[in-house]
């Protein structure tokens, strides 16, 4: 495989609708003047109806249902399958009961990075409980995932290093790389066989790094860790596991990708979010004692930023009560996930889901914008994932399922997803 371009880096992390390849020419980006008149230019052009496709009002908490601007403008109650709400954490009542004890006991923020005045007692807790929930030594907590995959990536990483990394990895794993200029070398999604080749005929000057996720999040399917941490391993080289999609999700006891495919902790860097499951913002990496230790110094993503509020933090605590104390509600989610498979398989799902998503393929001479409109009037609040976020034969609806979710939910969505395939011809399979 070839080192990822630049512009394919780009393209990965694109996910407006709005297609800006006009604002550049012969590879030389024009004057910033010039990019934002294109720009608006472009939002000018779109459909009055489509402008609600991105950036859409919520005027409620986010649970099964929201109340949220449609397509026409209007404020109405909407079936929500946009959000990364798995277990149904952002309106739970233990959790925002913590919250609230949280503010009057710490007020709303500390206004310093860990290394000076914004480690707090919270924060060590939590650092703790994630340790214990991915069977770890060690973990640190960051702002965002995003920031999360960042400071990974600059602390541990040289230049002398080679990445080999899943060309599905999330953008802010790219991202990192670039920061890093870094030499990454993506392998068709979940090819163990182009891995193996790779570790096999590349013998770089530094360390050797395989980069994967435990949920890839366009289309809900898993890692082969199984066999991807012992191939590593044979090559000398560290194991990083973007677990956002999996923490909380995957599991008997909701640790995750690991714990859902029966593999036991050695030495493997983990990264995750706050920002699925928990519902709330941040990240965290977990790993050896030392490694960790290392990052907090190395990684200026940590160092640079202050750190999460303590109502934020106190909200991943009670969410990992509720994780411990629920179980119920990984089952539920897998019960629904596998009911909407069953009854969505003929519209054309993109990868049999493993997780909380499903992804439809759009045909690429359907209309995808239209078909989303027709969503929001039918009052189904999900997102429409279009070129150039993915090629353009790869358009697709994205649905993000919750515990919460009951079957009258469930049973409107398929029957509205039959609707809008009819109205726009798109033909199922039998």
């Amino acid at each position: 495989m070839k080192p990822t371009s630049e512009n394919e880096e780009e393209k990965r992390g694109n996910g407006y609708s709005i297609d800006f390849s006009s604002a550049w020419r012969n590879g030389r980006k024009l004057p910033l003047d010039e990019r934002i008149k294109l720009f608006h230019v472009s939002l000018q052009n779109q459909e009055e109806a489509d402008k609600h496709l991105y950036m859409r009002v919520i005027d409620s908490s986010t649970d099964r249902t929201v109340i949220a601007v449609d397509a026409d403008g209007d404020k109405k109650e909407m079936l929500m399958f946009g959000s990364n709400n798995y277990l149904g954490l952002a309106n739970h009542p233990h959790i925002k009961e913590t919250v609230k004890k949280a503010i009057k006991k710490y007020g709303v923020g500390i206004a310093g990075p860990p290394l000076l005045n914004g480690y707090s007692s919270l924060m060590k807790e939590l650092e703790n409980r994630l340790s214990q929930l991915k069977g770890t030594e060690d973990t640190m907590i960051f702002t965002s995932g995003y920031n999360a995959n960042l400071g990974l990536l600059y602390g541990l990483c040289t230049p002398h290093d080679l990445l080999l990394a899943d060309e599905y990895n999330h953008a802010s794993f790219f991202d990192g790389v670039k920061l890093l200029r870094g030499k990454c070398i993506t392998f068709g999604h979940n090819n163990i066989g182009q891995l193996e080749d790779l570790l096999k005929t590349h013998k770089p000057d530094g360390d050797l790094f395989v980069a994967v996720e435990g949920v890839y999040s366009m289309d809900g399917d898993l890692s082969p860790l199984d066999q991807i941490i012992p191939l590593a391993q044979q090559y000398n080289a560290h194991t990083i596991i973007d677990d956002a999609h999996g923490t909380g999700v995957l599991g008997f006891n909701g640790e995750g990708i690991m714990e859902e495919l029966r593999i036991k902790w050695t030495n493997e860097i983990i990264m995750g979010t706050f920002s699925k499951a928990f519902a709330v913002n941040g990240g965290f990496i977990s790993g050896s004692r030392e490694v960790i230790e290392f990052l907090r110094f190395m990684a200026r993503t940590y160092m640079f930023s202050a750190s999460l509020p303590p109502v934020t933090i106190a909200a991943v605590l009670a969410g990992i009560d509720v994780i411990e104390n629920e179980p119920w509600r990984r089952v539920q989610l897998k019960k629904n996930v596998s009911f909407l498979t069953r009854k969505l398989k003929p519209f054309g799902i993109t990868t049999p889901p493993q997780a909380g998503i499903i992804s439809l393929n759009v045909p690429q001479d359907a209309n995808i914008r239209k078909m989303a409109n027709d969503f929001n009037r039918e009052g189904i609040f999900l997102n429409a994932i279009e070129f150039p976020a993915v090629p353009a034969d790869k358009q697709r609806f994205r649905i993000s399922i919750s515990a919460n979710h009951t079957n009258d939910d469930l049973k409107k969505l398929v029957d509205t997803v039959e609707l809008i395939w009819y109205k726009h011809n798109i033909v199922c399979n039998d």
